[in-house]
């Protein structure tokens, strides 16, 4: 590459970075909640770069704590202990020796694989589930899945203390119950949604294998009202597994949480995208009207 060249990409870079001053002293001091899954998780590529992401959006400022899934690395474990799997209407059932597997993938393999990644770009991050201090705990959400939990009660002081101790939380889904000895198997976005409400996050990512919410023609709304999503639900617009996930951020802000944003995980730093630039990433869904922060807002830019 030749040195002109290689000026202008550093300009480019450095352009960048300036645009999105405003951005970040927007974000300073928020808490926003990501959940991470899909086709990423099994990539190492993916999980650095994720990472990364996490790992800047504290060094500016922002608290971010990590909600994961982990349903590919359950199948392939159950597969390899020969367990055999049995669905109601599609929906796995979680027997008392399947919630075990769940949780030793999620709280043991995946848990520690992201911590890991975000530690070697320079985080530190600590691994923990919905069992650690009773942050999360559930009772069945249908009986016919078995131990398929539903939040009911949720502690998050753990969760305030280690991102006001510089650390970044990341946390498996799975939770106690009402019961002694009781673990239940938690739907990951639904995890990442009491987590946020729980927290009166500023913002919850919940990053898909799609690139957003699509009206009928096919077009990923950028910008959407609760009404709104409620409506497409109802004349089945919104259909299949994008239901539970806007169900989910309809939950969670009823719960507090200012914005919600379905977001493609496999876009490169689409965290980075949905936070930091103006046009964002993904769908976003708010009921309350931007809160100003005059400092630093260039005109026309979105607010928090």
């Amino acid at each position: 590459m030749r040195k002109q060249e290689m000026n202008r990409d550093w300009s480019a870079t450095a352009r960048t970075l300036s645009e999105a001053l405003p951005y970040m002293q927007r974000y300073s001091g928020a808490v926003v909640v990501v959940k991470f899954g899909g086709n990423a998780m099994g990539d190492d590529e993916a999980m650095a770069e994720f990472a990364r992401d996490i790992v800047l959006m504290k060094q500016v400022g922002i608290h971010p704590v990590v909600c994961h899934g982990g349903g590919p690395m359950i199948n392939e474990m159950l597969d390899k202990l020969g367990i055999e799997s049995h669905f109601v209407r599609g929906k796995r059932v979680t027997t008392k020796d399947t919630v075990e597997v769940v949780e030793m993938v999620l709280s043991g393999l995946v848990n520690k694989r992201i911590v890991q990644a975000i530690n070697d770009a320079g985080g530190r991050a600590v691994g923990i589930s919905g069992k650690d201090d009773d942050l999360m705990v559930c009772e069945a959400d249908n009986p016919e899945l078995g131990y398929v939990g539903k939040p009911v009660e949720m502690n998050v002081q753990i969760i305030r203390d280690l991102y006001k101790a510089g650390l970044i939380p990341v946390i498996a889904p799975v939770a106690t119950g009402m019961a002694d000895n009781e673990t239940f198997n938690v739907n990951g976005d639904t995890a990442a949604g009491a987590i946020a409400g729980a927290l009166k996050a500023d913002r919850l990512l919940l990053l898909t294998d799609v690139a957003g919410v699509k009206d009928a023609s096919g077009e990923v709304l950028t910008s959407m009202h609760p009404d709104q999503v409620r409506a497409m639900i109802a004349d089945g617009t919104i259909a299949g597994g994008m239901i539970p996930k806007t169900e989910t951020a309809l939950k969670a802000l009823d719960e507090g949480v200012r914005a919600v944003v379905i977001l493609d995980g496999r876009v490169p730093n689409a965290s980075l995208l949905e936070l930091f630039t103006e046009h964002g990433a993904g769908s976003l869904i708010r009921s309350t009207p931007p809160r100003v922060k005059p400092r630093g807002l260039r005109q026309g830019a979105s607010e928090l």
